[in-house]
């Protein structure tokens, strides 16, 4: 099994594809009439499939994004990232490095849906891994 996409709801589908397009999402294609609303599937350069689908229904609109306390995109650059969302309008909180060598800021989407942008140190692989929890001590001794 592996994850495939997640889809978030969002109130103001124009804006909220805005949004994303600006953080470097592109649109591949919609299901315009399900049970959920119409449907936009979203990808990142770098994914091989649809990471994120847009759900909209004008008769719903997000009213708590409570459920979903964030999502994290990588990045090759944090301050190039940093500094392009910027310039399309989209501000990002300044950088912090929560571990070595790894950087990360955090932006609110339209819905106030937060998104952690992260940039691993060099050398790790494009994601956490069971390594990034290990501990230096071996209880087996």
């Amino acid at each position: 099994m592996r994850m495939l996409h997640l889809g978030l709801r969002v109130t103001d589908l124009e804006r909220s594809l805005a949004f994303y397009t600006a953080l470097g999402y592109a649109e591949l294609g919609r299901v315009p009439e399900t049970a959920f609303g119409s449907l936009t599937m979203l990808k990142l350069p770098g994914d091989p499939f649809v990471s994120l689908e847009l759900v909209h229904d004008p008769a719903r609109p997000v009213v708590d994004v409570g459920a979903v306390n964030h999502l994290v995109v990588q990045v090759d650059d944090l301050d190039a990232t940093i500094a392009g969302l910027a310039a399309r309008g989209v501000p990002a909180e300044p950088p912090t490095e929560p571990g070595p060598g790894m950087r990360t800021s955090w932006l609110t989407d339209p819905d106030g849906y937060r998104i952690e942008l992260v940039q691993w140190p060099p050398g790790h692989p494009a994601g956490m891994t069971a390594a990034d929890f290990a501990t230096t001590t071996d209880l087996s001794e």
